[in-house]
């Protein structure tokens, strides 16, 4: 069982984080300083650090000394998202701003496990490891690729990810929402030879529009209002690794510009500043949306646009895989089954036959989701079809987390989870939101509707409720 040091000052927290990772099979011990976590362990004997960055004396970056080669992963709030930039260039495995979703945090964790384990097994034989993925390509769980399923169409795109990975080219992964083209580009990434240096994920859409640019390219000091240092961006960051930038096709056509030169000249100019310093920076990016039409209507640079599909990928939609279906529905099973304890559970042949066949509009994302409401719910050993939810109004959903289900013709439901008498979640969502839009930000928006800036760009995008400027404009 991994043994994980939580470092974090504030006891909710820290309290919340432990009973959320024992819960999940992991042995935990807890700090509330870099000094007391000295005092009672020996930190280099830990599997890995989850720390806050500000804690009272020294930072949470002295644990990257203080482990001797234990990934530590930094936990920072939005306001200070760039000083987690400069804990990666001081060693920090990876970053998390606060405040994370659970299954965010669990995936991290998991992820930078898994990756200390590979490297651990084999770290003789670097070059094995492409060999063996590249024989047992015909698994259903193909290795280190980390994706589930064996449909033709998921074997060709592993066959691509292991040509195009030890490459330097830049890759577009298109897909709908919800079909995995995160875990596209981190295979990619696993498999290359910056597999050492950092992998920073960026969601366009996640940020807001006035503050894009200073976020990837950094800025200097007085370069705008509140600009009391300069600060590396998380292109500066990706130095050396990858930049995976997620929904490209939200970066305001400023930016984009700016990461044209990037891609031309592998160089950065940070926000404020008259000299360029050089990058090497491997480029993915990723979309649902059709740049190419995109650009035929001005809102995506043409020229960005070929840069970007050197190499494109496809990762088709979950209703195009076929029995693949059923093999990720086991995996889910097994991982939510853990977190509940729970070893008995299994579908019942109309759950089996309900997940064949149900479209999946919101794809993977929106199958785990389902997965995880019928372990929570089941009270006996068979999941059937009805604690999926997948047919019913998207009103019986109270829970956030089952965001990816699609909207559902009909009219007004008589669920008890309703905000108001005769209003659906969705319905109550798109009220909410043209009602207050204009005289509130995007992030105070989200945190009255109790969702992430990302949940709310893509509850938008769903009903067709484009995000207004001055709205993201005042949140500079």
């Amino acid at each position: 069982m991994p043994h994980i040091l939580i470092v974090e000052d504030e006891t909710i927290i820290r309290s919340a984080l432990r009973r959320l990772l024992e819960r999940n099979q992991y042995q935990v011990s807890e700090a509330g300083s870099v000094q007391e976590a000295q005092e009672r362990f020996s930190i280099p004997t830990f599997d890995l650090i989850v720390s806050d960055l500000r804690l009272p004396g020294a930072p949470g970056t002295e644990l990257i000394k203080l482990g001797q080669g234990t990934p530590v992963l930094i936990m920072t709030s939005y306001a200070s998202l760039r000083s987690a930039v400069d804990s990666m260039k001081m060693g920090a495995v990876d970053y998390i701003a606060k405040p994370f979703d659970h299954d965010e945090m669990l995936q991290a964790v998991a992820r930078i496990l898994r990756d200390r384990q590979t490297a651990a097994s084999h770290a003789p034989e670097p070059a094995s490891k492409a060999t063996a993925s590249a024989k047992g390509g015909a698994g259903n769980h193909n290795g280190e690729i980390g994706i589930i399923g064996s449909c033709p169409p998921m074997q060709d795109l592993y066959s691509k990810i292991r040509k195009v990975a030890p490459t330097d080219s830049n890759v577009l992964v298109q897909g709908e929402s919800g079909t995995g083209k995160e875990l596209v580009a981190r295979a990619l990434h696993n498999l290359s030879r910056r597999a050492k240096a950092p992998m920073i994920s960026v969601n366009c859409a996640a940020i807001p529009e006035s503050l894009i640019e200073s976020e990837l390219f950094g800025h200097e000091k007085g370069a705008f209002t509140g600009a009391s240092a300069g600060r590396a961006g998380l292109v500066e960051a990706a130095d050396g690794g990858t930049l995976f930038l997620d929904e490209i096709g939200e970066l305001p056509l400023e930016a984009q510009a700016r990461l044209l030169r990037v891609l031309q000249e592998g160089e950065i100019r940070r926000v404020g500043s008259v000299q360029s310093q050089k990058v090497d920076v491997r480029l993915i990016a990723a979309t649902h949306r059709d740049l190419k039409s995109l650009a035929k209507i001005g809102q995506f640079r043409e020229d960005l646009y070929y840069r970007l599909h050197v190499i494109a990928l496809k990762l088709p939609a979950l209703r195009e895989r076929g029995a693949d279906v059923n093999e990720i529905a086991n995996a889910f099973l097994a991982r939510q089954s853990a977190r509940v304890n729970r070893t008995d559970l299994k579908f019942a042949p109309d759950a089996e036959q309900a997940i064949r066949h149900y479209a999946w509009p919101g794809n993977v994302r929106e199958l785990e989701n389902a997965v995880e409401r019928a372990v929570i719910l089941c009270e006996s050993p068979e999941i059937s079809a009805d604690l999926l939810g997948i047919d019913i109004e998207l009103s019986d959903l109270d829970d956030e987390e089952f965001i990816g289900l699609a909207p559902q013709q009909g009219g007004a439901n008589n669920s008890s989870h309703e905000p108001t008498e005769d209003l659906s979640l969705e319905d109550y969502f798109q009220h909410f939101v043209l009602e207050h839009q204009d005289h509130m930000t995007e992030t105070e928006l989200a945190r009255k509707l109790g969702v992430s800036r990302k949940c709310l760009w893509e509850r938008r995008q769903r009903l067709g409720i484009p995000r207004r400027k001055t709205g993201v404009a005042s949140e500079s």
